[in-house]
């Protein structure tokens, strides 16, 4: 028991997250492991991205509790939850338009007080991105969709986070890059980072992840390993378009 503990980078215990009068998460429960990538599927409302802000600190759930390397951080501001770690790619994307690429990345790590790694940081988001590496001067609203998620994720990235959040890094996106996000994803996750993943096509999250939870209305409906999840009937039907 006591190696799981160190074990987990991130445990979410029966959180209830609200908008308002709103019961957004009633009761939701999920970890995510050293070395994991987990994927969180549902359809929209489902409350995937509820669970996302109320990790990050954008939204403070009423109850339960949410742990982060063995911390409490239910009531964290979202500005200190990215220092101590957590970084996410959100939804959109949600770039500075009239601001260059390395600019962009530069807002990543404007928290970062170790600026001796800025330089070998920056390069590795080339590395994994080479098509940045090419745009670097180039405006980010200038860019396609998947050049754009490709900055956004880089961004996340120069944060040095232990665990980088992911929502819907592919909508929206033209197949080639889907598959190349996706690659790169595990690419991340291989260096070593462990990953939390909301995405709309859940086959391929299912391809990349280790585990995931299936989200019903602000619940967690079935969780597993994501072979067994992409072999479930009920996930087949509903979320993989068979049957």
């Amino acid at each position: 028991m006591s190696d799981v503990a160190t074990d987990t980078v991130l445990r979410v215990d029966g959180i209830h997250s609200y908008y308002g009068s709103i019961h957004a998460l009633k009761g939701v429960t999920l970890e995510v492991r050293t070395g994991e990538i987990v994927t969180l599927i549902g359809s929209n409302g489902a409350g995937k991205s509820t669970t996302l802000r109320s990790i990050n600190g954008l939204i403070h759930p009423r109850r339960g509790r949410i742990t982060f390397l063995g911390k409490d951080i239910t009531n964290t501001a979202a500005h200190h939850v990215v220092g101590m770690g957590i970084s996410q790619s959100p939804e959109g994307r949600r770039l500075f338009p009239r601001m260059s690429v390395t600019e962009n990345l530069e807002m990543g790590a404007f928290q970062r007080t170790d600026k001796a790694n800025f330089k070998e940081d920056m390069e590795r988001v080339f590395t994994l991105f080479p098509r940045l590496a090419e745009r670097r001067s180039q405006k980010a609203g200038t860019m396609s969709g998947g050049e754009q998620q490709m900055c956004a994720i880089g961004r996340a990235l120069m944060a040095r986070p232990k665990l980088l959040m992911l929502d819907e890094p592919s909508l929206g996106l033209a197949p080639i890059f889907v598959e190349r996000i996706f690659e790169t994803v595990i690419e991340i996750n291989r260096q070593g980072t462990a990953i939390l993943l909301v995405e709309q096509n859940a086959l391929m999250a299912l391809d990349v992840a280790s585990r995931g939870y299936v989200l019903e209305t602000g619940t967690v409906a079935l969780e597993g390993p994501a072979d067994r999840l992409k072999a479930d009937e009920q996930v087949r039907k509903l979320y993989l378009g068979e049957g």
